[in-house]
């Protein structure tokens, strides 16, 4: 299970930073981990301690806790992310939501995490791109 996590988180990660968009160096500059580093993690040459999970899970738009699920850290019932107020990226969620991804398996929740990721940067990319306009 653990080689599964290793696998995939390293590739969410760089899809996350590749959707912001951020470069390494730019992730490297707002986290303080180095570039090397997080290439080694993103080419799934090094595994992220929950150190190194903290300090880049902002700068990727996560909160940490989802960040440590991903990686394999909590588990889904032991997160109890059903019982706080729940946010995602900075905007709030609905807690029945939350409560039922909790009982997802980790896979499932990964894939969700993930398209709630790509919705939340379409959206800023569109405004963006609004604002530019006007």
């Amino acid at each position: 299970m653990i080689r599964n996590h290793r696998k995939n988180l390293g590739k969410i990660l760089k899809e996350q930073r590749r959707s912001i968009p951020l470069t390494l160096q730019q992730l490297s500059d707002a986290s303080g981990v180095s570039v090397s580093h997080l290439g080694r993690i993103e080419n799934e040459e090094r595994f992220p301690s929950a150190i190194i999970l903290q300090r880049i899970a902002s700068p990727l738009g996560y909160e940490e806790k989802e960040l440590f699920t991903l990686a394999g850290y909590l588990s889904a019932s032991g997160t109890r992310i059903g019982e706080r107020k729940a946010r995602y990226g900075g905007r709030n969620v609905d807690p029945d939501v939350i409560r039922a991804l909790g009982k997802e398996p980790v896979e499932v929740q990964r894939a969700v995490i993930g398209i709630l990721n790509i919705f939340k940067n379409i959206s800023a990319s569109i405004s963006r791109k609004q604002s530019d306009s006007e």
